[in-house]
């Protein structure tokens, strides 16, 4: 049985889900609820495990942004579906830079929906359009702007490599390499996507397809 959470503040949604999962006499449905927070009091108390799969709406009423809901499923073990009407491009990308596993339209057919939540169960990447067309859709995301310097530096620095050494292999100071890091920083901030850690760095390196998702030993 593939468990499943849905976190919606709007009962009619959930109540439709649920009804569909029972349909497929193949899910579980061990929370339905109107926010993370109770999501994870009730997974404190009764659940012995995380569910195999949450279905989160982009935005709840209280409060909470789309980062801080994602980053604390995550963190709990849990893959997240965006389930979202889709037309805010920044916070679907940003949802998906947390660590989401993909988006679903809400216009979409309940049975899309129940497809979407077997194949992230089956640890299957979740591929839609709505994925790409908040990505390509969001300038800030496509373009920090970095110099051809700030590249190199990121990438080598961002792949796992000591300042000191990144330096000495581009043949510049360790000063001007160090500048270089914080100007990235300040760029990335610039268009909303900070990046004040290393491991943050990698991500926007990965991101920008300067760094190979298997490199960055950090």
């Amino acid at each position: 049985m593939i468990r499943v959470a849905f976190i919606d503040d709007h009962e009619s949604v959930r109540l439709g889900l649920e009804a569909a999962c029972t349909r497929t006499g193949r899910m579980q449905v061990v929370f339905s609820g109107e926010t993370v927070s109770a999501y994870l009091e009730v997974r404190a108390t009764s659940l012995r495990h995380p569910a195999d799969v949450v279905v989160l709406d982009l935005t709840l009423g209280d409060g909470a942004t789309v980062t801080e809901n994602v980053t604390r499923l995550v963190h709990d073990g849990s893959p997240v579906i965006i389930h979202s009407v889709a037309d805010r491009p920044a916070a679907v990308r940003e949802a998906l830079v947390t660590g989401a596993a993909g988006v679903v339209s809400k216009a979409s057919r309940t049975d899309d929906v129940i497809a979407a939540i077997m194949t992230v169960a089956g640890g299957e990447p979740l591929d839609n359009v709505e994925w790409a067309s908040a990505i390509d859709g969001d300038r800030a995301f496509a373009d920090a702007q970095l110099s051809a310097r700030e590249r190199d530096v990121l990438r080598l620095y961002a792949a796992g490599l000591p300042l000191k050494t990144v330096a000495e292999r581009l043949g510049i100071a360790y000063s001007t390499a160090k500048e270089n890091i914080t100007r990235v920083r300040v760029k990335y901030v610039e268009v909303g996507r900070p990046a004040p850690t290393k491991v943050d760095l990698l991500r926007r390196a990965m991101e920008d397809g300067l760094v190979a998702e298997e490199s960055g030993g950090l």
